[in-house]
């Protein structure tokens, strides 16, 4: 389960989802993607049952990288709690996903294998996702030169 190591506040406030993401909204190291389509946030535990599902399907032979961390903490009170009484405890994580985020990569797989295990994975999360694959340069980047 991922959480951060320390924090700088042990409780967060909630905060709002609006837009779209400007930054991981491409495929960076891998060849294919799963990008969100809608706000959501991810728990530490679904982040983890999607990568399971992914290597479990390829069999360990493919590379998969999770672009997204857990680092707000969500706090919940106990149930049957009167109202007040401060600020519950820190129950779990979750990051935050905003729509066009690329979420995990993948790569040394066919795309086949790379789309089934995409689509195992988006099974395990709260959110719409789509498939994705890595822009391809033909003319050459114009920062080379």
């Amino acid at each position: 389960m991922l959480l951060p190591k320390r924090t700088k506040y042990r409780k967060a406030h909630r905060g709002r989802m609006k837009g779209k993401a400007n930054r991981g909204n491409k495929v960076t190291y891998g060849d294919y993607g799963l990008q969100a389509i809608e706000p959501c946030w991810i728990t530490s535990n679904q982040i983890e049952a999607a990568r399971v599902a992914m290597t479990r399907y390829c069999k360990r032979m493919g590379k998969v990288w999770i672009k997204i961390f857990p680092d707000k903490p969500v706090s919940k009170k106990p149930a049957e709690t009167r109202m007040g009484k401060g600020k519950g405890a820190p129950e779990f994580w979750v990051a935050v996903v905003k729509p066009g985020r690329v979420m995990f990569e993948l790569s040394e797989v066919t795309e086949k294998n790379a789309r089934e295990a995409m689509r195992l994975a988006a099974g395990k999360l709260p959110v719409k996702c789509k498939f994705v694959k890595k822009i391809s340069n033909e003319m050459g980047d114009s920062s080379e030169n």
